[in-house]
C-alpha cells in the first residue's frame, strides 16, 4: 500500500536470470526470486515487470500468468502475428517457436517479474544455455513474422494498451 501499481517497461544489457527451478548456475547467471528456469534478457527485447495488487476477484497464479499470455497474443495479433499457448508451457509462441517467457513472483498477491518478448533480440544469445529448460533452437523474435519498426516503442505503447483491456485498468 505504500506505491501504486506499476508497470516497468524495460530493455536489458545482456544478462541471464534464473528462477528459482533453476538447480545449477554457471558464473554468468544472476538468481532471481521469480518462477522458472533460466531465460536470457538483452538488446531488443522488452521486458514487463507488473508490480501490482492483485485484486480480490484475482487472485488466482494459473490466472494471472494466463492474463499475461493474453497481454502477449494481443500485441502480435496488432502485427496479424498468430501466437498461441502450449499445454504445460507457460509462455507465447508463434508455431512451435517461443517468441515470450513468462516468470512470475508473488508475494501477499503483490506482483514481480514479468514476461519477455523478443522483438529484434539476438537469437544466437539464447545458445548459451537452454532458455526456460529448452533447446536454444525454438526461440523466435516477433521481427522473423512480420515487418515491425527498429526500437521497442510500438510494441511498448502496444503492451500497455493490452494490459489495461486484459486488467480491466485505466491510463
Amino acid at each position: 500500500g505504500e506505491l501504486t501499481d506499476q508497470l516497468l517497461l524495460v530493455e536489458h544489457n545482456p544478462v541471464w536470470t534464473v528462477g528459482r527451478s533453476t538447480k545449477i548456475l554457471g558464473p554468468e547467471m544472476v538468481p532471481v526470486a521469480r518462477g522458472g528456469e533460466a531465460t536470457y534478457h538483452g538488446p531488443g527485447q522488452l521486458v514487463v515487470y507488473p508490480i501490482m495488487l492483485l485484486p480480490e476477484g484475482r487472485r488466482d497464479l494459473k490466472r494471472y500468468l494466463r492474463d499475461l499470455e493474453e497481454v502477449v497474443l494481443g500485441v502480435l495479433a496488432e502485427f496479424n502475428v498468430t501466437g498461441r499457448r502450449r499445454d504445460g508451457l507457460t509462455g507465447v509462441w508463434i508455431g512451435d517457436h517461443k517468441v515470450c517467457s513468462i516468470g512470475i513472483a508473488v508475494r501477499r498477491w503483490v506482483t514481480w517479474h514479468g514476461f519477455a518478448l523478443n522483438v529484434h533480440t539476438d537469437l544466437e544469445a539464447f545458445r548459451a544455455h537452454n532458455p526456460c529448460g529448452l533447446d536454444p533452437d525454438v526461440m523466435t523474435r516477433l521481427d522473423e513474422h512480420t515487418e515491425i519498426p527498429e526500437g521497442l516503442v510500438l510494441c511498448e505503447v502496444l503492451v500497455v494498451k493490452h494490459f489495461c483491456r486484459v486488467f480491466d485498468l485505466e491510463l
